[in-house]
């Protein structure tokens, strides 16, 4: 089957607009339910972070078992570098949310380029929640922002206010996807809730990581990437070897 990029964020705090450092990193639910939905389907995940860091869960969204579980996944430990990473080499790329990216991705140049470079090429590009602040600094061939005109959800700021921190947030998550010119679409506080408009798929909250997934499946049964014919980059076969040590 196919391989899937997972884009994790690297940080480990969000500066808020006090300066508060609020601890933070990837969102459990959000990594675990597509990582096993798309490995059950027989995908491979490959994992990535700015500059090759260990991604860290942040701690609150641990539920029973799941930190266990996560250090069971191969490679999620050992990710490849962001800016090594080769588009071309994967079916697929997933942005799993919690308030890191808002932290690195929302300004990494290396993930703007990747995502970008995986939509010009017609390949399914996935978020959720948090994970869509990497669309932000993306901008399509013509330098215009990737998600301007295009239907997508992302994490509410009612969300973000229920949560208590939208008085500290640097920016909203929401209001900043519209600014861009998004035409985002959110429902109820922690109601699964996913939008697939062509190849982009996005859901709202940790509730739709699931449903997300599904739809990120569903679209790679259409897409049936095959590699090119130079095969694998050096780094991408360095990241399968490891999952199978």
């Amino acid at each position: 089957m196919s391989s899937v990029l997972f884009v994790v964020t690297g940080a480990r705090t969000w500066t808020l607009s006090d300066g508060t450092e609020h601890p933070t990193g990837y969102w459990a639910e959000e990594l675990l339910a597509p990582y096993r939905l798309l490995t059950a389907a027989g995908h491979d995940v490959v994992f990535a972070t700015p500059g090759g860091v260990e991604p860290v869960a942040d701690s609150s969204s641990l539920g029973e078992g799941d930190a266990a579980a996560l250090a069971q996944i191969p490679g999620l430990t050992t990710p490849l570098v962001l800016a090594d990473v080769d588009a071309a080499d994967y079916a697929a790329v997933y942005y799993p949310g919690g308030h890191g990216p808002m932290q690195d991705l929302a300004v990494d140049a290396d993930s703007a380029a990747l995502i970008s470079a995986t939509v010009a090429a017609g390949r399914p590009l996935a978020a959720v929640c948090h994970g869509l602040a990497a669309l932000l600094p993306a901008r399509d061939s013509a330098g215009e922002p990737l998600v301007a005109g295009r239907r997508i959800t992302g994490f509410s700021d009612e969300e973000e206010r229920i949560g208590g921190l939208a008085d500290r947030a640097p920016f909203l998550l929401e209001t900043a996807l519209r600014g861009l010119g998004a035409d985002v679409e959110v429902t109820d506080p922690w109601s699964d809730h996913t939008i697939v408009d062509g190849l982009l798929i996005t859901g709202q909250n940790p509730q739709s990581s699931a449903s997300a997934a599904q739809a990120l499946i569903a679209a790679l049964r259409l897409t049936r990437h095959r590699p090119r014919a130079r095969g694998l980059s050096e780094t991408h076969r360095t990241q399968l070897v490891r999952m199978r040590l």
